[in-house]
């Protein structure tokens, strides 16, 4: 069991600094005597002297206590930043990211990062809705980008932009050549969705506030899978991420057209409230708004940030 004590260190660490224990002891504000005693202890305790001590000169560490005092000073500082809060650089911020809007908004929070705060450090983490939210809860992301759906009053949460959904289209579909489109207008072709629950249902939800019951002609597990279906003729895709593009992966032309009665969704920034974030985290939750390619609080994420209308 370790015997030394943070005030042994601490008085060693002085005494080195302030070259002699009078001086130490003037700086800690304690007593000569009390600082020479701890210190005999401490070198009783390592085994062989940390100071060369010379009558009347200023006492100067020995071979063995220079390696040794200048790896206590470290532990000091360390241990000091630990108590004030601080962040090592071995704990980045754990910044949880909605699966449909990582690849719009992650590579170049990460490009655009080190020029705004070469220190801040993040581990991403891309994530669905409810493996997101069950995160933040239980603590184990800091921060999370997704859009407002599953949140509850547990979630605190700031508003980063508003987007509107969009109808996905084959090139030569009938509603491409329309600026834009209608709730009802899509309705009237089969509908293709991303099968992810909360999504699901909201995108539901967006026709039945409107009196309108669509055809769900295919539910299909990614983003990237709905646009290759409605670029295939398979029925009208419906999304709020907007992947720049006009292929699907497979080749073919798409068009994206804003649905202009559905209203907007808003982006937003989600940390769990009673969750004391350390003070890394605290500078990502404030360049955030600046470092992601769209304005806060603007009504659509514009063009060249997340997509495109074709």
């Amino acid at each position: 069991m370790l015997s030394v004590t943070l005030r042994q260190l601490e008085y060693a660490t002085a005494t080195a600094q302030h070259g002699g224990m009078t001086a130490a002891a003037a700086a800690l504000n304690v007593s000569q005597p009390a600082l020479s005693v701890a210190l005999s202890q401490l070198e009783s305790l390592l085994g062989q002297p940390l100071f060369l001590r010379r009558p009347g000169g200023r006492i100067q560490p020995t071979a063995f206590g220079r390696g040794w005092l200048d790896e206590a000073q470290a532990q000091l500082d360390a241990l000091q930043r630990l108590m004030a809060g601080g962040s090592t650089p071995a704990a980045p911020v754990r910044l949880g990211v909605f699966e449909d809007l990582a690849p719009a908004l992650l590579a170049p929070l990460l490009r655009i990062l080190p020029d705004l705060d070469p220190d801040l450090r993040i581990d991403p983490q891309v994530l669905g809705f409810e493996a997101l939210t069950d995160a933040l809860r239980n603590g184990r992301i800091d921060l999370a980008l997704t859009w407002d759906l599953g949140l509850d009053a547990q979630i605190a949460r700031t508003v980063l932009t508003r987007v509107a959904p969009h109808a996905v289209l084959a090139a030569d579909h009938p509603l491409a050549g329309q600026k834009r489109v209608t709730l009802a207008q899509v309705a009237d072709h089969p509908l293709i969705l991303t099968d992810q629950g909360l999504s699901l249902g909201h995108m539901r939800a967006l026709f039945a506030q409107k009196g309108l019951t669509p055809q769900i002609a295919h539910r299909t597990a990614t983003l990237e899978l709905m646009r290759s279906f409605a670029a295939n003729g398979l029925g009208v895709g419906v999304s709020y991420s907007r992947p720049a593009g006009r292929r699907s992966h497979d080749g073919r032309g798409l068009v994206a057209r804003a649905i202009v009665d559905a209203g907007t969704e808003p982006v937003v920034l989600a940390q769990a409230r009673g969750n004391a974030l350390p003070p890394a985290a605290l500078r990502l939750r404030d360049l955030l708004p600046q470092a992601l390619p769209f304005a806060p609080g603007s009504d659509t994420i514009p063009p060249d940030a997340i997509g495109d209308d074709g």
